[in-house]
C-alpha cells in the first residue's frame, strides 16, 4: 500500500528544499519526520509536515480499505522537488535602473509505501 502527498507553491527555492530532501530519501517515515525537526534548514519544516500528511494519508487509506496498518512499517519510496512559477520582482537601482529581483517557489510531492509495494514496484 502507498500513499502520497504534496505541497505546491511552497516559496522557497528548489535548489534548497532538494538539500533538505535528500538527506531523508528512502528511509523509514517516521524516523526521517523525526530527524526533520533536528534540521537548522526553514524548509525542514515544511518537509516534515508533508511527510506527516503522506503518514496520515496512509493511515485513512488503509482504514477505508480495511487493512493492518503500522506506520512505523513505511518506508519513503519517493520524494521529489519541481520547480512551481517564479514570480518578478523590480528593485530600483542608481541612475533610474531597475534590478530584477526573483522571487522562486517549489512544488513538493512525496510518497509513502510499505517495504512489500517498494520491493514489488506498485
Amino acid at each position: 500500500m502507498e500513499a502520497k502527498a504534496q505541497t505546491r507553491y511552497l516559496r522557497v527555492t528548489a535548489q534548497k528544499a532538494r538539500r533538505v530532501v535528500n538527506l531523508v530519501r528512502g528511509q523509514n517515515a517516521v524516523e526521517a519526520a523525526a530527524s526533520l525537526k533536528f534540521q537548522p534548514q526553514a524548509v525542514s519544516v515544511d518537509v516534515r509536515k508533508l511527510i506527516e500528511s503522506a503518514i496520515a494519508n496512509a493511515r485513512v487509506k488503509a482504514d477505508q480499505a480495511g487493512e493492518r496498518f503500522d506506520e512505523n512499517e513505511l518506508v519513503i519510496k519517493e520524494i521529489m522537488v519541481d520547480e512551481g512559477p517564479t514570480m518578478k520582482r523590480i528593485q530600483p537601482r542608481a541612475q533610474g535602473r531597475a534590478g530584477r529581483i526573483l522571487k522562486r517557489s517549489c512544488h513538493i510531492t512525496v510518497t509513502v509505501a510499505t517495504p512489500v509495494a517498494v520491493k514489488e514496484g506498485v
